[in-house]
């Protein structure tokens, strides 16, 4: 029995596999995150296209 214990604690086979599960999780919630982002801005500049053109007039003087 304790050969038994030893051999599943020693055994890493599926630790590869939750760490590629582990980074692929965290990639998709930053890409969710960044196209959340981006959506909200282009929303915001073709709903107020006046606005953005002001903002971006004044930046620029």
């Amino acid at each position: 029995m304790l050969k038994l214990a030893g051999r599943f604690l020693a055994d890493e086979t599926g630790a590869t596999a939750i760490e590629y599960g582990l980074i692929v999780a965290v990639l998709s919630l930053a890409m969710i995150a960044g196209f959340t982002q981006f959506g909200n801005a282009l929303e915001s500049m073709l709903t107020h296209p006046e606005g953005e053109l002001q903002q971006s007039l004044q930046r620029h003087q």
